[in-house]
């Protein structure tokens, strides 16, 4: 999946979750935030490995498919227009190896919403349907973000599965769970995933809380760094 052609390269955006229709929904999202850049979007999605990561050991499978595919892609025809990579899943699997390994700008979207809601030292929280990835996300905020401004994570009563086929029983309740996290001193809750972009960007335009979304944080994130 590409976006017209760019003058300054491709943009590779890697969907760890081998779900294609979760890689269209954050293609279209990418697309828009890099119109204008004159940056190139290709998205791809990983062949092997969870529909949708749910836990700290398909965190870490995913990593290795990250990594095997965007190596593979780099060592493609195309490879020598690759400007940028965006680990696309909140984990940022394989993020932290790639970024050692290439020499271009890698960023992961749980990086660049934690580095946007940090901005200045506020404090904030995240919102998500996976609890089993709660350590996970936790370790994240402390790699990026200074300590005491992370208020935890908040989940929803159902599970990831159950609300990825109900989107409004899913924007409901990851709408509570950003007003408790709002509750317990967060100024920005991100939410954290994904797949859960689509609600992540109703809830933007909600105005009941300031929210943070993963894959337009990403994006401003490696337009900078481009």
């Amino acid at each position: 999946m590409t976006t017209p052609a760019g003058t300054g390269g491709l943009v590779l955006l890697v969907n760890p979750n081998t779900n294609e229709d979760t890689t269209a929904l954050m293609a279209d999202i990418a697309g828009r935030e890099l119109a204008g850049s004159g940056y190139e979007l290709r998205a791809v999605t990983a062949r092997s490995g969870p529909r949708m990561i749910l836990d700290s050991g398909a965190l870490a499978e995913a990593a290795t498919e990250v990594c095997r595919t965007v190596h593979e892609i780099l060592a493609s025809d195309q490879g020598s227009r690759v400007a940028g990579v965006v680990v696309a899943a909140f984990g940022d699997p394989g993020r932290g190896r790639l970024a050692r390994e290439l020499g271009i700008p890698v960023v992961g979207i749980g990086q660049a919403s934690i580095l946007a809601a940090a901005r200045g030292g506020r404090r904030f929280g995240m919102a998500t349907t996976t609890p089993r990835l709660v350590s996970s996300l936790e370790r994240l905020a402390d790699e990026h973000a200074e300590a005491g401004l992370f208020c935890g994570v908040e989940t929803t009563a159902a599970g990831p599965l159950q609300l990825a086929t109900d989107p409004e029983a899913q924007f409901a309740e990851l709408q509570s769970a950003a007003l408790r996290s709002w509750a317990a001193g967060a100024r920005a809750v991100i939410i954290a995933g994904g797949p859960l972009s689509e609600a992540a960007r109703r809830l933007a335009t909600g105005g009941a809380v300031e929210i943070i979304e993963p894959i337009p944080s990403a994006c401003a994130l490696i337009r900078e760094r481009l």
